[in-house]
């Protein structure tokens, strides 16, 4: 039986009474690990892509007039930690938090056909909740 059917299956059986409790049941693709791990106090960021903006009159606004503005982006792996006075200081951002940093304080990867970006933890600005 192929996989994408079952789903349908055991929501067909719920309804028609032949389950009695829901089926918490979901398919997903393990995760796979990417090939590389940022070093100390660094970040590898996964940037969100910014659409291209048209202004009601149907004028392309260029990339360039929002250059000033801080990127945004979703945290992929952080490092250990830095080290000050021989203590290991570990970092607050977490896999998975969406973050503003500066256009400027970064550095670009591409890694598995992915563009991501590494920048040190000091160069983030603040974390989206």
């Amino acid at each position: 039986m192929p996989l994408r059917i079952l789903p349908t299956l055991l929501l067909e059986s719920f309804q028609k009474g032949h389950i009695t409790k829901p089926v918490n049941f979901f398919f997903s693709m393990p995760k796979k690990e990417l090939s590389i791990e940022p070093l100390g106090d660094r970040v590898l960021v996964k940037p969100m892509k910014n659409d291209e903006k048209v202004s009601a009159s149907g004028i392309i606004i260029p990339d360039t007039v929002d250059k000033e503005k801080p990127a945004q982006g979703k945290v992929i792996a952080v490092g250990k930690g830095r080290y000050d006075d021989g203590v290991l200081v570990p970092m607050s951002l977490k896999v998975g938090q969406t973050i503003l940093f500066s256009k400027y304080g970064y550095d670009e990867v591409k890694v598995e056909g992915e563009e991501y970006y590494i920048l040190s933890e000091s160069q983030v600005l603040a974390v989206i909740k």
